[in-house]
């Protein structure tokens, strides 16, 4: 990992902080405890409404394998509510719909209005770098409105931060809550700065499903918010291979890593490759590298096996660049300008003129966002 990641710090031997957080999770938890822990609080929550728990779900690897989890192994009725930020792939729909008939789950999906996302989307990249503001809010918002809504006070995320940055230790119980959302969720635009930024044409009824509900309110129903990650120990390709197993879930190609060895890898989102595109510009590091440090991490992979595939697969211009510009009417020139006005210290920004254009993903054709640029 590069010293541009969020978060990283490293300690006196050259190590970052979350391969010290791996090492606890592996040696130092005791996860028949933990996991007896998460038997004993979903106890107190089953039965005592219409729903046990409510499951954010995006419908990739981590919240399948949650909702597969929390039906089969732990025998709880959640209610599946899924935030569409309104770039999910054909597949990850298909496999979405194949996994709650097939584990008999309610389920409810909302999407935002398309004109605001767009105004977010370009404030957003403009201020910070990043165009799912929208995306980051309205998935950790938007459920813990439905939690109010219907009254349902445990919410079972997947996978806890502390198993990729450093924002969260495994030694703390991570909670998905308010503080949270404000630490990193929400990238420090509140729904009420976004609406002032965005200015005329918008207003806070428009932003209304990426506010975090109050506090007050949420200890109102006694809201408990926490991960499923914390209780037992994450391993996402073994989870990958048992739903695909349990539940017929398959991968998909994605842009800049190896589908041979990662097919289970952020399938869901079409714009995936762009977020990759705009970190490596920023920070010098993308997906690749992500992902070749887990590996490490759990002695699947040296480290001189995982420099060849970042340096293989890393620094591509993304095909689906071409359809985020037609949606937000956007010259590539602009695109890269912005993007370069984040490049963080001490990487040195890359000629993006030089960088080649990778392949193009074989369904983005069929994305329906391409149906959607008016």
């Amino acid at each position: 990992m590069l010293e541009t990641q969020e978060m990283i710090d490293f300690d006196k031997d050259g190590v970052c902080a979350t391969c010290r957080q791996i090492e606890y999770k592996q040696e130092k938890i005791d996860w028949d405890k933990r996991e007896k822990e998460f038997v004993e609080l979903i106890g107190e929550f089953r039965g005592k409404s219409d729903y046990d728990c409510i499951l954010p779900f995006s419908g990739g690897k981590d919240s399948t394998f949650t909702a597969w989890a929390l039906v089969k192994k732990f025998n709880l009725k959640p209610l599946i509510v899924s935030f569409d930020h309104g770039f999910f792939r054909p597949n990850v729909l298909k496999y979405t719909e194949r996994t709650i008939k097939k584990l008999g789950i309610d389920y409810i999906r909302f999407k935002p209005d398309w004109q605001t996302v767009k105004k977010t989307m370009r404030v957003s990249f403009e201020r910070k770098g990043d165009i799912w503001w929208h995306s980051h809010c309205g998935i950790y918002a938007y459920p813990m409105q439905v939690a109010l809504k219907y009254k349902i006070p445990l919410i079972i995320w997947g996978e806890p931060t502390s198993e990729y940055v450093s924002y969260y230790s495994y030694e703390e119980n991570e909670q998905v809550d308010e503080k949270r959302f404000n630490r990193f969720v929400n990238m420090g635009i509140s729904a009420e700065d976004m609406t002032g930024m965005i200015g005329e044409g918008i207003s806070l009824r428009n932003l209304s499903p990426f506010i975090y509900p109050k506090l007050k309110d949420l200890k109102s129903i006694n809201c408990r918010s926490i991960c499923l990650g914390s209780y037992i120990p994450w391993d996402t390709k073994k989870q990958s291979e048992l739903i695909r197993d349990e539940l017929g879930w398959e991968g998909d190609r994605v842009e800049g890593i190896p589908y041979d060895r990662y097919w289970y890898e952020k399938i869901e989102d079409a714009f995936q490759g762009i977020q990759d595109y705009l970190k490596w510009i920023k920070r010098g590091m993308s997906r690749m590298t992500h992902l070749a440090s887990i590996d490490i991490r759990n002695n699947r992979m040296t480290r001189e096996e995982g420099l060849k595939l970042i340096e293989q697969y890393e620094g591509y211009r993304p095909a689906s660049l071409d359809v985020f510009l037609r949606a937000l009417n956007m010259k590539e020139e602009e695109f890269n300008r912005i993007a370069l006005s984040h490049v963080i210290s001490p990487h040195v920004a890359p000629d993006l003129s030089k960088v080649k254009r990778g392949e193009e993903l074989p369904d983005q054709k069929l994305w329906t966002i391409n149906n959607d640029l008016d």
